[in-house]
C-alpha cells in the first residue's frame, strides 16, 4: 500500500508530510502492521535488563515531542527514542528546513531542536505510559547560556519516566554543541550527568550519540572517557554536515545534517572503529543508511548490538521492521545462525 501513497507523500513539502506520518499514527490512520510471529527465536534480546522482541529502535529526530511512541510499538520497534528535548520550548530554525534528496534516499534537516520543552514533554509522557522500552533523547537549548546545566535539568525532569537518556552532543544544527566531543569537555559533562544521577538516587542508564563526522583519533579519546565514565551504550551515530561528494539530488547543498543511505557506509565504519576499542563494555546502538535486513545485518557484522532508523522509514514506510527482520531472518539462515546476537563483531572494517 504504501508504495502506491508515495509518490503522492513526495509531492508533499517534507516537514508537512512528517507531520501528517505523526497525525495519522496519532489517530491511528495507520494501520496496525504489527507481526504476530515476532520471530523471537532470531531476534529477542536485552538492553538495559529490558526485554525486547527485535534490536530495531526508532531513531530520535521522529517522534520530537513524544507524541506517538506507543503507536511505533505497534509497528513493531523493539525500542523508541523521542526528542531532541531541550529545558524549553523552542520552535527551530526558520523554514524550510528539511529536504528530500529522493535520488539518493536520503534527507537533509535542519530543524534545530525544535519541541515543546521539558515539562510539556514529561507531562505527556507521564499520562500515557509506554508500552515498551522509551529512551529520551536531550540537549541544550540554542540560546542558553549553559548548556552543562540543560542538560542536567532534563535529567532531573525525566529520570523517573524514561527507561534510558541520550545525551546528544552531535547535530550539527546547533551551533558548537559538537565542541562536546573535545575529551576535556565531555569528561567534564558526563561526570557532570553521573553525579547528579547520584543526588537523584537514579540509576537511569545514560546513553551518548556521536557524530558520524569526528576525526580517527578522537575515537580513542571519547571511547576512554566513555568507559571511564561507565557509560551503558553509545549511538553511532547521528546526521553528518559533511559526505556530500557522491550525492546526485540537485538538494545536496542544503545546509544541515544528511541522513539516509549515503551516511550507511560512514556510520559502519565508525561503529567497528569503537567496537575495536569498546567491545562489549559498552553497547553499542547502530544508526545510518538502515533500511533493509542487508545494512543491519552489516551493522550487526560491524559490532552494533542494536539498530536504530528513521530515514529508512520514509521511504521503505510504516512496515520497515518486519521488512528488515524478513530479510534479516533469511540472511541468517543462510549462514546457519540461529540468533542474530552470533554475528555481532565477527566482521573487521579497514
Amino acid at each position: 500500500m504504501f508504495s502506491n501513497l508515495r509518490s503522492l507523500i513526495f509531492k508533499l513539502d517534507p516537514e508537512t508530510a512528517h507531520d501528517l506520518a505523526i497525525k495519522s499514527l496519532k489517530f491511528n490512520f495507520v494501520p496496525n502492521v504489527l507481526d504476530k510471529k515476532k520471530d523471537s527465536s532470531f531476534f529477542k534480546t536485552k538492553l538495559f535488563d529490558n526485554e525486547l522482541e527485535n534490536p530495531i529502535g526508532m531513531a530520535a529526530g521522529f517522534d520530537k515531542n513524544a507524541e506517538v511512541y506507543n503507536s511505533l510499538f505497534k509497528l513493531g520497534f523493539g525500542f523508541v527514542e523521542v526528542g531532541t528535548v531541550t529545558p524549553f520550548r523552542q520552535y527551530g530554525n526558520p523554514k524550510p528546513r528539511v529536504f528530500r534528496l529522493v535520488e539518493d534516499e536520503a534527507l537533509i534537516n535542519r530543524l534545530g531542536f525544535n519541541n515543546l520543552g521539558a515539562r510539556n514533554i514529561f507531562d505527556r509522557i507521564s499520562s500515557n505510559k509506554q508500552s515498551g522500552l522509551l529512551g529520551i533523547n536531550i540537549g541544550p537549548n540554542k540560546d542558553s547560556n549553559n548548556r552543562l546545566n540543560d542538560y542536567i535539568e532534563c535529567l532531573r525532569i525525566f529520570h523517573k519516566v524514561a527507561d534510558y537518556i541520550t545525551i546528544n552532543i552531535s547535530s550539527p544544527n546547533t551551533e558548537e554543541l559538537r565542541s562536546f566531543h573535545d575529551k576535556n569537555k565531555l569528561e567534564d559533562l558526563l561526570k557532570n550527568i553521573n553525579n547528579e544521577k547520584k543526588n537523584l538516587g537514579s540509576k537511569i542508564p545514560i546513553v551518548v550519540k556521536v557524530s558520524p563526522d569526528i576525526k580517527d583519533e578522537e575515537i580513542s579519546k571519547i571511547s576512554e572517557v566513555l568507559l571511564k565514565s561507565n557509560i551503558e551504550a553509545v549511538i553511532l551515530s547521528n546526521t553528518s554536515d559533511s559526505t556530500r561528494d557522491k550525492l546526485n539530488d540537485i538538494q545536496k547543498h542544503q545546509k544541515g545534517g544528511l541522513s539516509g543511505k549515503p551516511i550507511e557506509d560512514k556510520s559502519t565504519k565508525l561503529i567497528n572503529q569503537f567496537y575495536k576499542i569498546i567491545g562489549d563494555e559498552i553497547k553499542i546502538i547502530g544508526v545510518g543508511g538502515v533500511d533493509s535486513g542487508i545494512s543491519a545485518y552489516k551493522k550487526f557484522l560491524a559490532g552494533a548490538s542494536y539498530v536504530q532508523l528513521y530515514t529508512g522509514m520514509v521511504y521503505r514506510g510504516p512496515n520497515i521492521v518486519n521488512l528488515i527482520k524478513k530479510e534479516l531472518k533469511e540472511l541468517l539462515l543462510k549462514d546457519g545462525v540461529k540468533h542474530y546476537s552470533e554475528i555481532i563483531g565477527k566482521k573487521t572494517i579497514s
